[in-house]
């Protein structure tokens, strides 16, 4: 079974009760998600916090998930998204409440930078996707299970039944690799 199919089988499963299906969705999403979270929020027990939303949130509208417009991961990143950012505006908001020092002011979030925050970081990320694209098939995939999917090396070893000295061969080439490429792009240098 591919993962959207599992997914879709978890989410529905959830949306009929089914705690082991919750469970199940949270041993394999829970470490992505707080990486994600904390990348956002910077802040370790928020970001726990944030995971622990995200999976109350999808116990209790499961049935909203519509997997006509996209994958079960990118609508759970998106909630997750959604929460932090309510987070850091709670943050803020209680930031406001107390008086505060001229040189504390560009700690506050600012709104209006969102828009080129989220373009900027949407370039970056095609950037480094047609770099990864250039890579190999099987540096491409210990990448994306280690990076993307959160696994551990030990972990991508057992699934993948490699053993962990290729995976930390693969893993070291690919970074290399991505590095120069990703050097060569900023420099504006073509790699053909």
């Amino acid at each position: 079974m591919n993962e959207q199919a599992e997914d879709l089988q978890l989410i529905g499963r959830i949306a009929d009760r089914d705690a082991g299906a919750l469970e199940h969705l949270y041993d394999i999403y829970e470490r992505p998600v707080y990486a994600f979270a904390y990348r956002l929020l910077n802040d370790a027990m928020a970001a726990e916090e944030a995971v622990q939303e995200l999976f109350l949130r999808i116990w209790n509208n499961a049935e909203r998930y519509d997997a006509s417009h996209g994958k079960l991961s990118t609508w759970m990143f998106a909630l997750t998204r959604n929460i932090s950012i309510d987070m850091l505006r709670r943050r803020s908001a209680r930031a406001a409440a107390v008086p505060v020092e001229d040189e504390h002011l560009n700690a506050v979030l600012d709104e209006t930078a969102d828009t080129e925050l989220t373009v900027e970081r949407t370039l970056e990320g095609e950037t480094v996707r047609a770099a990864l694209h250039e890579l190999g098939e099987e540096q491409q995939q210990v990448i994306d299970l280690i990076y993307y999917k959160g696994l551990t090396q030990q972990e991508v070893s057992d699934r993948c039944a490699i053993p962990l000295g290729t995976v930390k061969s693969r893993v070291r080439l690919a970074l290399r690799q991505l590095h120069k490429r990703l050097a060569g792009m900023e420099r504006g240098e073509s790699q053909a």
